[in-house]
């Protein structure tokens, strides 16, 4: 072996031997901790907003002793931690229930708006939504009544909230005027009438409706919505309703004038003869927007996430998350300069559980996803997951029962 050969043999066993001595890169997993609520054991329909000043904002129900509920709230400061809970209303005439839940909104001008649901009528579904907003940071409530006025008994819920500007409020809401009277012996989907529509309204800071519009007039009568900022104004998401059943979701934005027509952020095509309680998830970062919603198109339940580049106008094809028996959906969605974070439920035969998954704002790139708890409980009880962003962590905080009784956990969930 000539002197050339025997300093190319040297030089591979010595890599070789580098290479075996190197530990195996390992990829990072995200880190999951604890988050305590402020909320007390039987707490249940939590809301979870971020503030202007950087507080998250956590409002739940609670059951009074003697009947009847009331809702409170409490804010999270990274470095003092929870707030003195305060009590933003009570009475015993609420409508309580785990898919049309109350919320708590942070204005740019300091003050805080929220809105209940209260009973107007016999029936199951006859209730409205009434707002409520505080100016000195939830010591004091102002009541100002429902964001609708046709006077009918019929459903007004599933509202979103959002600040239309400094100081005014914007509101949509599943509108029932047009299903029919007092709704006494019809539930969803059987009013005996017409068909659910959207509305939308924007208050001003004394709480006087400044101008309400009719979005649509044919929409699934309980699926949730929701809403977010773009560059170029809200964008709302709900799921629609054909004359032939389809329940696909569809979008609009607010340009400051008026609405843009709704049109769907994908032809799913899913028929479904009754409403399946499961409304999408909105997030947005500029002109870069993202939905996320269950479908069962063809009986096939999947979880989907669409991209938009131009503030909601339109929407890329969608990358399907998850899909099989045991997803549940009850889907929630953030963004940040990171990614994009989207939260659902799933149920299987070892009970229901809440993941987490991180993906590229362009979804071409899955970042990680993750179990971040079983949840105690089954079925519908345990409700929908709130998802929230701040310093780059995920925040969270959902619904167990155990024991029959309902109570919050709370996750934070740091990327690796």
């Amino acid at each position: 072996m000539d002197k050339r050969s025997i300093t190319r043999f040297r030089f591979r066993r010595a890599l070789a031997a580098l290479l075996l001595a190197a530990p195996l890169s390992v990829p990072a997993a995200p880190t999951v901790q604890d988050w305590p609520l402020a909320a007390p054991a039987g707490a249940a329909q939590p809301s979870l907003d971020l503030a202007p000043d950087g507080r998250l904002l956590l409002a739940w129900l609670e059951r009074r002793e003697g009947g009847g509920h009331r809702m409170r709230f409490a804010g999270h400061d990274v470095v003092q931690g929870w707030s003195p809970a305060r009590t933003v209303a009570e009475g015993e005439d609420w409508f309580v229930n785990w898919a049309d839940v109350p919320s708590l909104v942070a204005l740019p001008d300091g003050s805080l708006w929220a809105h209940l649901l209260v009973k107007s009528g016999r029936g199951s579904y006859a209730y409205d939504t009434r707002l409520l907003s505080s100016r000195d940071g939830g010591v004091n409530w102002n009541a100002h009544g429902p964001v609708h006025d046709d006077g009918t008994r019929t459903e007004h819920g599933f509202a979103s909230l959002w600040p239309q500007a400094h100081a005014r409020l914007g509101v949509a809401w599943l509108d029932g005027r047009h299903t029919g009277g007092d709704q006494t012996r019809h539930g969803h989907d059987h009013h005996g009438g017409g068909a659910m529509s959207l509305r939308t309204a924007v208050f001003a800071a004394d709480g006087r409706k400044q101008q309400e519009t009719e979005l649509d007039t044919r929409t699934c009568d309980c699926c949730q919505t929701d809403v977010a900022m773009t560059a170029r104004g809200p964008l709302l998401v709900y799921r629609d309703r054909s004359e032939g059943e389809v329940r696909d979701i569809v979008a609009t934005r607010f340009d400051g004038q008026a609405w843009s027509t709704p049109r769907p952020v994908h032809v799913d095509g899913w028929v479904m003869p009754a409403c399946p309680v499961n409304g999408p998830a909105v997030a947005a970062q500029g002109e870069q927007a993202w939905v996320a919603w269950y479908t069962a198109a063809e009986g096939r339940p999947a979880l989907r996430l669409a991209a938009s580049t131009d503030a909601g106008d339109r929407f890329g094809p969608p990358l399907e998350v998850t899909a099989g028996e045991a997803l549940l959906g009850r889907v929630d969605l953030a963004a940040d300069a990171s990614g994009v974070w989207l939260a659902w439920m799933q149920e299987d035969a070892g009970g229901q559980s809440l993941w987490l998954a991180r993906f590229a704002h362009d979804l071409g790139r899955e970042h990680w996803r993750l179990k971040v708890a079983d949840v105690p409980g089954r079925g519908r009880g345990t409700g929908v997951p709130r998802l929230r962003l701040r310093g780059g962590e995920a925040w969270l905080a959902w619904t167990v029962v155990e024991a029959g009784q309902p109570s919050l956990r709370g996750a934070r969930v740091a990327p690796p």
